[in-house]
Order: structure tokens, then sequence, then C-alpha cells
């Protein structure tokens, strides 16, 4: 009886420990620890991943109106780097006062986090939103700035300012109406459904005062007057009508380092469509170009 008992333990570890990578236990699964910082006496929500011990790392910027949840495929997907993605001001777990939401404000934000992080150089990636975001803390912090990630984001204007104000009239003239409508012109029926899902409600989550005072300053910043970018940079941007065909060409010109790329059957939300494609890509820039 004892020998059988041994053997059947024996044989439930051999199979346990046999699994194969990516599916471990869920004991046994990396977890991101929150952690917070103080920016302008609020709270800023944020996850530091790797080695603690290195000044460089992978910074994440998120989207309009999301939260660093909307990294969860890319945050653990880089043992080799330090990873930092937050919540920014306004989103998520972090605080969110009634203030002006300018591109500034989260950029100072973002070196909040670093500094209490203890991040002397970083990489950002910058989703949407979080492009101008990440290209106004290059210009305020050009020292910290080792290279950029431009995931589906505007370096430049979408097209004639009347235009682009036109089109968001209905998210600022109802929000509440506005803005569910405006978020499922960005999901086809190619997304998910648990995607879509995850996505639409967790960007209806954010207050309206965060949402209107983000958008309107992001178009205002888009049409302000912005200098060279000088570092490595990565575009990948989903095909869209949206983005013009010399967009590749514009934005070389600002950013003469820039590596564009286009994709094919993706939303704006490519790169929680496409994890491992995308990580993949943000592994081959960050060591071709020796950024971390």
């Amino acid at each position: 009886m004892l020998t059988i008992v041994a053997t059947l333990t024996f044989a439930i570890i051999t199979a346990v420990s046999a699994q194969p990578e990516g599916r471990s236990r869920p004991e046994r699964k990396a977890k991101a620890q929150s952690l917070q910082a103080d920016f302008n006496g609020n709270k800023i929500h944020y996850y530091d991943i790797g080695n603690k011990r290195s000044a460089s790392a992978l910074v994440l910027v998120h989207c309009w109106t999301c939260n660093v949840e909307f990294w969860k495929e890319q945050y653990l997907a880089f043992p080799n780097y330090r990873v930092i993605a937050m919540d920014l001001p306004g989103h998520g777990k972090s605080d969110k006062p009634k203030v002006e939401y300018s591109m500034e404000f989260f950029a100072r934000a973002v070196d909040a986090v670093m500094r209490k992080a203890g991040v002397k150089r970083a990489v950002l990636a910058g989703h949407s939103m979080g492009t101008p975001i990440i290209r106004k803390y290059y210009k305020l912090f050009p020292e910290k700035t080792a290279g950029l990630i431009v995931v589906d984001g505007a370096l430049l204007p979408f097209g004639p300012r009347d235009q682009v104000e036109q089109f968001f009239v209905p998210l600022f003239k109802d929000y509440k109406t506005g803005v569910p409508a405006f978020i499922d012109g960005m999901l086809p029926e190619t997304v998910k459904p648990d995607l879509r899902s995850f996505i639409r409600t967790s960007m209806l989550t954010t207050p309206e005062h965060v949402g209107t005072s983000a958008m309107k300053l992001m178009l205002d910043d888009a049409y302000a007057t912005h200098g060279m970018i000088d570092v490595a940079v990565l575009a990948i941007m989903a095909a869209n009508p949206m983005w013009p065909a010399e967009m590749e060409g514009r934005y070389k010109a600002i950013a003469p380092k820039t590596d564009y790329h286009v994709w094919d059957g993706v939303s704006h939300f490519l790169h929680m469509e496409k994890p491992n494609e995308f990580n993949e890509q943000i592994r081959l820039f960050i060591a071709r170009n020796g950024l971390l």
C-alpha cells in the first residue's frame, strides 16, 4: 500500500513539474506589486517589475481613459529588463483631482514615478494619448530618455484643427453618451468579445472631468510647436484611414531614427490583440539599439 501511495505521489509531482512554460500553477504565477508615488500631493499607483537595482527601465504609459492593466500582456513579459507601468493621474487606482490634465501634467507625473523608483533613464512606450505624453517627457527630460515607442499614437496632428475639433463635438457636448459611442468606434468586430468588454468597461470608469480635460488638452498639445526627436523611435501603427499614407515620412522628418511599422487586421489596441508579436518587436528594438 505504501509503495502504491509513493508511486502515485511521485507521478503527480512529476506531472506538475513537467507543465509547459506559460501554464504555471496559480500560486507560482508572477504578480506585479502595487506601489505608490507622490505627485503634487496626489497618489500615483504603479508597478515596478524586475531588477530594482537597475537605473534603467522600460516605462509603459497607457491611453486616454485607460489604466495600467491595458499593459497586462507587457508588464510581466520582459524578465531581462526592469519595467515600470503606472496608472496616470485621474486613471485606475491613482488619485483623480480636479485639475487640468495636460500632457505636461502627465509627463511630470511619469517623472515623479521614475524618481520614486530611482530610474535615471528609460525607454518610454506610449499608447495613443501616451504618445504625446512621452514626446512631452522627451522635451522636458531628454537626458533621461533612451528611446521612445509609439503605439498607434500621434506625434503630429491628425489633420486640420477645425476638422479634428468637429469630430470630437459629440464627446464634449454629451460625455455620457458621446464617450461610449466613441469607444465603440475603436472596437471593430474583429476584437474578441472578452477583450472588447474589458476595454469598454475600463474606459467608462474614468471620471468625466478627467476624460474631458485630457482630450481637450491633448488636442491643444497636438497643434503646439514641438522640436526634433533625436533618440531611437519605434512606431507600431494599426492600418487605419485616419493615418495618412505619408505619415511614415512625416514621422521620420521630425524623428529621423524612427523604425515604422503598420499592422493590418488589428484595432487601436493592437498590443492587446497581438501581444506576442508586439512584445517581440519591443525586444528587437531595445536590443538592436542597445537601449537597456
